[in-house]
């Protein structure tokens, strides 16, 4: 049986008051910010974003509550870090836990990735 095409995240509890500076940092790596809550590929998306929060919050044993209201989010690679079906580089993995470093008083995760159905970046339609 093969595995459903995938896309590799990172979860991550983003502090609202650093989430578009943080999004933006990305976006300039070819890194892309989803919210969990607005994510294309979740029928009830603010649910789904209450539980993977609580989740992560609760595993950390009091040492994440100061995160129990941030927002979830997936950070995907673009498509400059794959060559063709080859698995994602370790310096896609070095850069985007480098980023997150540098943000580290206003995010939460857990080193690792994860895999969530393909989240289709919408493309400008050119004539």
């Amino acid at each position: 049986m093969e595995r459903r095409p995938h896309e590799n995240v990172a979860t991550v509890l983003v502090d609202p008051a650093v989430l578009r500076d943080l999004e933006m940092h990305l976006m300039s790596l070819d890194l892309r910010l989803w919210p969990v809550a607005t994510a294309p590929i979740c029928a009830d998306g603010p649910r789904r974003a209450f539980q993977i929060r609580r989740r992560m919050v609760e595993s950390r044993r009091g040492s994440w509550d100061d995160a129990a209201d941030w927002t979830p989010v997936w950070i995907s690679f673009g498509e400059s870090w794959y060559d063709g079906a080859e698995p994602l580089p370790w310096s896609a993995h070095r850069v985007l836990w480098q980023t997150l470093e540098r943000y580290a008083d206003h995010v939460r995760y857990r080193l690792g990735l994860g895999g969530v159905p393909r989240l289709d970046v919408p493309r400008e339609r050119t004539a």
